[in-house]
């Protein structure tokens, strides 16, 4: 090896070997003091790395969790919105049916009263419309031809069977008392009652005209009829109802129908007098439905001895139903959508699940659940409120389905 080449390589060494010093006293390159793993995302390569490992800064502090589905929140987030929670139990449920009914006359203690004789209207005890009368008390008078004629030939045969009833020719006993028993017949037949035949009977005088009763106790509804006019037979000349007792007629819609059964009690009520409550009971479903309006007729049946309640008027009625002891959530915890019902169960730490649920009976302040929770689970209660005040829950819940108009 010649002396230059010598040389050579040893200046190539003293080179190499003060680069390697000079780079290990360079010191380091370290981010400023304070800096966040977004201000590194500035650096070479860092919003890869960023982007790789799924890291995010929420404006709100929402973070989805790893666990599809639930989503945490601060709990102080949470004090600030004034989220509320309420624990699902199993709790009395009843469910109130109200309703508008029109009062009606109670159709067994209705009665019409007419004629099946022609003939004129001599005198009117009763008068007027609304008047009351007592059973058994004279409505009016009417002289009819074919009546004194009948009377006439009951007299006739009354006589002759006092005198061949005991013929010693059978067949003239037997035709006196026939005759007798066809025209005491005709009286029945025309709804003479027996006490006129009896006076008849005792005092065979005629009577010119025959007085009509009232077959009930009652108020009179309708009145058709005159002094002095005359009627056919068939007219109705008084309609007279036993008000103490009277029917409330109430459309129930048809998904309410299920809870209604005979004999329930329901409270009815008047607009203009609310402080006084009656006490109905159910008597009849009617077995058809109204088309137009999916409601089917119910007879609610009430005494009403004082007789404030009056055919036609309108009245409240409140129908309770109970239920017995079921699992429940407030309606308030339920978010509604066409398809499903969701609730969001708080499993502590701010941790809320939306959980799809099936409810049953709906009350006034409860919903019946069906399947998706057991006693215990702790929901929110202001469902909606929550999500209107957090976005990131509402694409939560679009994205079950839960949203849905």
């Amino acid at each position: 090896m010649t002396r230059r080449t010598l040389v050579s390589a040893a200046l190539l060494l003293a080179t190499g070997l003060a680069v390697a010093l000079w780079l290990m006293s360079r010191p380091a390159v370290l981010p400023p003091a304070g800096s966040t793993p977004d201000s590194m995302a500035d650096m070479p390569g860092m919003e890869t790395k960023r982007e790789a490992s799924g890291m995010r800064r929420e404006e709100k502090g929402v973070t989805a969790e790893d666990v599809p589905g639930v989503v945490t929140i601060p709990l102080e987030r949470l004090q600030t919105i004034g989220v509320k929670y309420e624990q699902v139990a199993r709790r009395p449920l009843e469910k109130v049916i109200r309703t508008v009914g029109r009062v009606a006359a109670d159709e067994r203690r209705l009665v019409k009263v007419t004629i099946k004789f022609h003939g004129w209207i001599e005198q009117l005890f009763v008068s007027a419309i609304g008047d009351h009368v007592k059973k058994g008390q004279v409505l009016f008078t009417i002289y009819s031809p074919d009546l004194v004629a009948t009377q006439e030939e009951y007299l006739l045969a009354l006589q002759g069977q006092k005198q061949l009833g005991e013929s010693e020719f059978p067949e003239v006993a037997r035709g006196s008392k026939d005759l007798l028993e066809a025209t005491r017949r005709r009286f029945q037949l025309w709804d003479i009652t027996e006490d006129h035949i009896r006076e008849l009977e005792q005092t065979g005088k005629v009577l010119k005209t025959l007085p009509i009763h009232s077959p009930i106790t009652g108020t009179v509804l309708r009145k058709e009829t005159l002094a002095g006019a005359h009627v056919e037979p068939g007219a109705e000349l008084y309609t007279i109802a036993d008000l103490s007792h009277i029917w409330i007629l109430a459309d129930i819609y048809e998904y309410e129908l299920a809870f209604v059964k005979k004999e329930q009690k329901a409270a009815v009520t008047l607009s203009y007098e609310p402080g006084t409550v009656w006490t109905g009971r159910v008597g009849f479903v009617y077995p058809t439905l109204d088309p137009k309006t999916r409601t089917a007729k119910v007879r609610f049946e009430v005494d009403n001895s004082d007789e404030k309640l009056k055919p036609d008027m309108y009245a409240n009625v409140e129908l309770t139903v109970n239920l017995g002891t079921r699992l429940s959530v407030p309606q308030e915890a339920v978010i509604e959508s066409g398809q499903k019902q969701l609730v969001f169960i708080h499993h502590g730490g701010g941790r809320l699940e939306p959980r799809v649920i099936k409810t049953g009976v709906k009350t006034g302040s409860h919903y019946e659940v069906v399947t998706g929770l057991k006693e215990g689970d702790h929901v929110v209660t202001s469902a909606n409120f929550l999500i209107d005040s957090e976005s990131r829950l509402k694409a939560v819940v679009e994205s079950m389905g839960g949203m849905g108009k």
